[in-house]
């Protein structure tokens, strides 16, 4: 750590493990341009290569949210969509902070802030729906009349799922016969969480399309489709082709 508290850049490319293509080769660019230096620490992983493109995306779509929430008359239904904001950034964070891991200590290390965060944005986003939900039995109102509920529910379910699975793969691999066998399903966690991610994006531009944003807050669809894109932009150009089984 550097006296200002900030996580101190390794001084040299001697601190870079040489990557080895098969193993650290990006769906684009090339073989280790998002690996995480040996003695670098977790959080450059945050804007790590195109990961700063991802964090401009996901910042401005946080303040978005909030901004048009908190400049309104403030209700109970005004923390569906502040929680759900919190929830999906933080879930980005979760994403990047492990996506460059590639040595046993960092995939270690990785594992528990991914597992932290991902927990912390699972109670964001149950919250939220838990809000919603509560909001329609008290008002007498439907529960499924858009798109963006429907996405959000399932998306829910499907988080809370891969949070589960996830996690006792990390913790009780014995669950699934053993480290190794456990160890072979983590393509599967990572196929599920950029899809997770990607139904999130949908559900937030769905959202632009509900009464409630059209009468209250004002979001434009165009404002959360062109960040959602610059998300996606940021991420999924760092994801490792053999952490997919590629």
């Amino acid at each position: 750590m550097s006296a200002t508290g900030l996580p101190q850049r390794p001084p040299g490319q001697d601190n870079v493990v040489a990557p080895n293509g098969n193993e650290s080769e990006p769906l684009l660019g090339r073989p280790g341009d998002a690996t995480q230096p040996r003695r670098g620490s977790i959080f450059w992983n945050l804007i790590m290569g195109t990961a700063a493109i991802t964090q401009f995306g996901a910042i401005l779509l946080f303040i978005m949210i909030w901004v048009a929430t908190l400049t309104k008359p403030v209700s109970l239904f005004s923390g569906h969509p502040l929680l759900q904001a919190t929830g999906v950034l933080v879930l980005i964070q979760s994403i990047l902070s492990v996506q460059p891991t590639h040595t046993a200590d960092q995939k270690r290390i990785g594992q528990r802030v991914h597992a932290s965060l991902n927990l912390l944005a699972l109670l964001c986003l149950i919250g939220g729906v838990t809000i919603i939900e509560y909001n329609k039995v008290v008002n007498h109102n439907d529960h499924f009349h858009s798109v963006h509920g429907y996405l959000g529910v399932i998306t829910s379910i499907i988080l809370a799922l891969q949070y589960l699975v996830g996690f006792t793969m990390w913790a009780v691999p014995s669950l699934y016969g053993g480290v190794d066998n456990a160890k072979s399903l983590y393509k599967y966690h990572r196929w599920s969480g950029y899809l997770i991610l990607v139904l999130l994006l949908v559900t937030v531009i769905a959202a632009t399309q509900t009464e409630f944003n059209e009468n209250v807050l004002g979001i434009k669809l165009w404002a959360t489709i062109l960040l959602s894109v610059l998300i996606l932009t940021g991420t999924l150009p760092r994801i490792q082709k053999q952490k997919l089984g590629m």
